[in-house]
């Protein structure tokens, strides 16, 4: 049955709206993936979007309604709201507001949109502290079908000697050394993790790892790479990392 949602978030970061409206419509790829808006009101933007809102570097909005990009998921209105303000010493204010129809599975799609976002905008949050302004190249790799069997993402922590959970193991806030794919073994801070997903901040990049087998799909990995040189070795990274997601859940 068709159902609204709506997921409504507030924060303060410590960038100017200029930066964090740059975050959000050019360098995307820093913290969520590669995506464009058409600079303009009634411009295009991803997944069959369409800008109704442009005032940098003040409000963005982006509404899609019912794009086959959208009915391929179980939604027939998607939109995004961003909303940013300045504050004192250069800070900045952001409201962030995602609605719109999901058509089936309401429980598990508002569930794992809701988790989802606060993982993103944390890694937003992490861009505009760590990246900001730097170029980004993005890197999605999907585990194999074995990996969405409810309780698979437990396995991503103790492969990297973190533990099962934060409470058995490395908890946000902890300086580790890690053996990552195409890397080897580097110091990494865990900068967030929870039962469904698990960031690693180095000095060159971020890896997100994502526990979507709690909601039926395969566990995910998102690799924000920020070195010099990154774009050059892409397919590479890609490879080694869906070596090592096939091997994990071999």
């Amino acid at each position: 049955m068709a159902k609204e949602f709506e997921i409504v978030r507030e924060f303060e970061v410590d960038a100017p709206p200029e930066r964090v409206w740059d975050a959000i419509t050019v360098n995307t790829a820093g913290w969520l993936w590669p995506t464009e808006y058409e600079p303009r009101e009634g411009g295009a933007a991803a997944f069959g979007a369409t800008v109704t809102a442009w005032d940098p570097p003040h409000r963005l909005v982006a509404r899609s309604e019912s794009p086959e990009e959208l009915k391929e998921v179980g939604q027939v209105l998607n939109q995004l709201d961003h909303l940013i303000e300045p504050r004192e010493g250069g800070r900045s204010w952001v409201r962030y507001v995602h609605s719109g129809i999901f058509v089936e599975n309401w429980d598990d799609q508002y569930d794992g949109a809701n988790k989802h976002t606060d993982f993103y905008l944390h890694t937003l949050r992490q861009y505009l502290m760590h990246f900001a302004g730097r170029p980004a190249v993005h890197t999605d790799v999907q585990g194999p079908e074995a990996s969405a069997a409810k309780g698979s993402f437990a396995a991503v922590g103790p492969a990297f000697g973190l533990g099962a959970s934060a409470a058995d193991g490395a908890a946000e806030g902890d300086r580790v050394r890690v053996d990552l794919p195409g890397v080897g073994v580097t110091g990494a801070v865990v900068d967030f993790r929870n039962d469904d997903f698990l960031g690693l901040r180095t000095e060159d990049a971020m890896y997100r790892f994502f526990g979507r087998d709690a909601w039926g799909a395969p566990v995910g990995i998102a690799l924000h790479r920020f070195a010099p040189g990154a774009a050059g070795d892409e397919d590479a990274t890609r490879k080694a990392w869906q070596s090592w997601l096939d091997g994990l859940y071999a």
